[in-house]
């Protein structure tokens, strides 16, 4: 983590609609260069639907999400990938009938840089040892944990400059849960920027510089992720206080 405080990615009134349904009410959210914010929210709330449409899988409504000055909500979700804003999908969306390698090399198809996708493959591997261990197997064959771990290596290696991490704890066992919050926080200190959208409010907060909380569409609250975790209403709503 750099503590570093320029704006990086901005969310301005930001408003997604399936239909007459409106999912996202016009949110607005700042994430700063080096730090991890977290997204969180009960289920049904709208943090996965923001996700998508930063992404560009889903179209905005109305409002603008800037990278650097640039609109990415006028980029395909291709060239949003390339401009450096990658997403980790909710549910690991691994490619089963692939080996370890090949969904890792995927990750890096927009990239013509080999000696850095090298680099890259290797900095996944030190992060990830069971997936070196596991290169050349199915992806299939990995557990849930260990798939959600080559979902997030794969992400890395489009060399993302924000990473955005949708439900990664999602399913999956305490102690694995522990190890990709643990794995969050290592990326981070590379100086990667990400943003963290979960229902586990409690572990999301910990390791969040800034955090928001997100309720039928709306940002009912923001703060940093230690002021938010001692917040009243963030504990009686979503820590059993």
């Amino acid at each position: 983590m750099t503590g570093a405080t320029k704006p990086i990615l901005q969310v301005e009134d930001l408003a997604v609609a399936y239909g007459h349904i409106e999912a996202v009410k016009g949110i607005s959210l700042t994430l700063n260069e080096g730090e991890i914010t977290a997204l969180v929210g009960a289920n049904g709330a709208g943090k996965s639907t923001s996700l998508l449409a930063i992404s560009g899988l889903v179209k905005a409504a109305r409002g603008k999400v800037l990278f650097n000055g640039e609109d990415l909500t006028r980029l395909s979700p291709h060239r949003i990938v390339e401009s450096g804003v990658v997403q980790v999908a909710e549910g690991r969306a691994t490619l089963t009938t692939l080996t370890v390698e090949e969904n890792l090399a995927l990750g890096a198809y927009t990239r013509r840089d080999k000696d850095g996708v090298a680099r890259d493959l290797e900095w996944v591997y030190s992060l990830f040892p069971v997936l070196k261990n596991r290169a050349a197997g199915l992806a299939g064959n990995l557990s849930g944990g260990e798939q959600q771990m080559l979902a997030i290596g794969r992400a890395l290696m489009a060399k993302p400059k924000v990473l955005l991490l949708d439900e990664p704890s999602m399913g999956l066992a305490p102690l694995i849960i522990q190890e990709i919050f643990r794995i969050v926080q290592e990326i981070n200190k590379t100086g990667m920027t990400v943003l963290l959208v979960e229902q586990n409010v409690r572990q999301a907060l910990r390791i969040a510089q800034r955090g928001y909380v997100l309720e039928t569409g709306k940002i009912v609250l923001e703060d940093s992720g230690a002021n938010l975790l001692g917040n009243p209403k963030v504990v009686e709503a979503y820590l059993g206080g």
